[in-house]
């Protein structure tokens, strides 16, 4: 069986941004964007991993929420979405945005050209790695012992593994929230059906779920 790249969950605006500009430490997904607003789809679910009270919707938003981690070995992920820091690593003791315990639970392979020592937080180990999308592929398939791969993002990150055609299947999930300017996954989703079959799926929550897969 072969092992698929994916992309999971990844949440963009109306206006198909999914991160604004001037990305900091304190606002990880930049200027005029605001997480809460994209993700409420998410955080509302009964199996949102940070819900610290019982509840929470079910149906179709839980299950995409529930599904996250089945069968994925190893993550891709931009050096972006690790952390704000641009060039050579001028601190090694800063462990990126996602604590003791990342959400992870796999090797992740961050992008970057300014390798640095890997490491490891709770079951979690992070690689720095500079190379090409085929080769990084090849890496996180080898530490993935047959699981799939999930490509984190962000935008940069899965469009360079979308005009490098390595993405198996795309899951975005369209807020209804717009942002205006920002990093931009698409004008319009019909740019990839070239490439991808194409399932749209309305939820109640007010979200879209748009759902690709190779042709």
């Amino acid at each position: 069986m072969s092992q698929l790249l994916k992309v999971q969950n990844f949440t963009v605006s109306a206006d198909g941004v999914a991160a604004g500009e001037d990305q900091s430490l304190e606002r990880p997904f930049g200027r005029a964007v605001e997480p809460e607003r994209l993700f409420t789809w998410a955080g509302a679910t009964a199996s949102w991993p940070g819900r610290a009270e019982p509840g929470g919707s079910r149906g179709l938003d839980d299950y995409f929420t529930r599904d996250f981690s089945r069968n994925i070995g190893a993550e891709i992920m931009g050096r972006n979405k690790f952390g704000p820091q641009r060039g050579p690593w001028q601190d090694h003791e800063w462990r990126g945005w996602w604590g003791d315990e990342p959400p992870f639970h796999t090797p992740v392979f961050v992008l970057t050209h300014h390798p640095r020592p890997s490491f490891t937080l709770s079951d979690t180990t992070f690689h720095f790695v500079d190379g090409d999308p085929g080769a990084v592929l090849e890496q996180a398939r080898e530490a993935a012992q047959g699981k799939d791969v999930r490509l984190g993002g962000g935008v940069s990150t899965i469009r360079e593994f979308l005009d490098a055609d390595l993405v198996d299947t795309l899951h975005v999930v369209v807020s209804p929230v717009k942002v205006g300017p920002g990093l931009r996954l698409w004008e319009s989703p019909d740019e990839l059906l070239d490439r991808f079959h194409l399932d749209v799926v309305p939820s109640p929550s007010g979200v879209t779920h748009h759902l690709f897969w190779r042709r």
